[in-house]
């Protein structure tokens, strides 16, 4: 009495019994502030593949695909589908699908946005707002450029659904959107080549005769 029999495993113990390993882990990882899912299956041996679920990129990997692959992949099917939405969402319809999106995404209930579309009127700047009727519109010249650098203006206009100056509260609002600085500097290049393009075809013609 009172002695252990050695020949049976203590509760808990993994000691006599081979566990498999798990066929699926999931996890949730942030890649340059935006959150990834991250599905790895022993049964994927080089693929990856990605799709969206709530708005988040999902990602479905090799069980040991390193954290640096993970990220390379995020970015380029974030792209990949930034392209593929930018070519798509050319209709005012499919604008104000994206913009409840983005708000959803990063501004929580606080922006509701009623009537979004695309307005050849908006020749000095990017996009304006009407926050007593919760309409947006954005500038035709959009129309071209990189899905990311339109969700960019999309979040600015959001953003002035809730605050209507550019003070801080409204900078932190833009902020949550991680490519806001980028395509801040993407439209100020656009803007630059516009001017100086004018300027160079001014300059080149004011020595002609009339």
């Amino acid at each position: 009495m009172g002695s252990k029999d050695s020949s049976f495993p203590q509760l808990g113990s993994r000691v006599g019994v081979d566990w498999p390993p798990m066929a699926q882990q999931q996890q949730k990882i942030q890649v340059d502030g935006e959150d990834v899912i991250v599905i790895r299956s022993a049964k994927r041996r080089r693929t990856v593949t990605a799709d969206l679920s709530g708005g988040e990129l999902r990602l479905r990997v090799p069980m040991r695909l390193s954290r640096r692959d993970i990220e390379t992949h995020a970015r380029a099917f974030r792209r990949r589908l930034a392209t593929r939405a930018s070519r798509a969402g050319r209709s005012d319809d499919a604008l104000l699908v994206r913009a409840r999106e983005l708000a959803a995404q990063y501004l929580g209930d606080s922006a509701e946005p009623l009537k979004v579309s695309w307005s050849d009127r908006q020749l000095q700047r990017w996009g304006s707002t009407t926050s007593t009727t919760g309409e947006i519109r954005l500038s035709s010249r959009l129309r071209a450029m990189p899905g990311w650098v339109v969700d960019s203006v999309l979040i600015h206009e959001l953003a002035h659904l809730i605050e209507s100056g550019h003070g801080p509260r409204f900078q932190e609002l833009v902020a949550r959107y991680p490519r806001t600085h980028e395509a801040d500097a993407f439209l100020a290049g656009v803007t630059w080549a516009a001017q100086h393009s004018k300027h160079s075809e001014y300059s080149s013609g004011a020595g002609e005769d009339p």
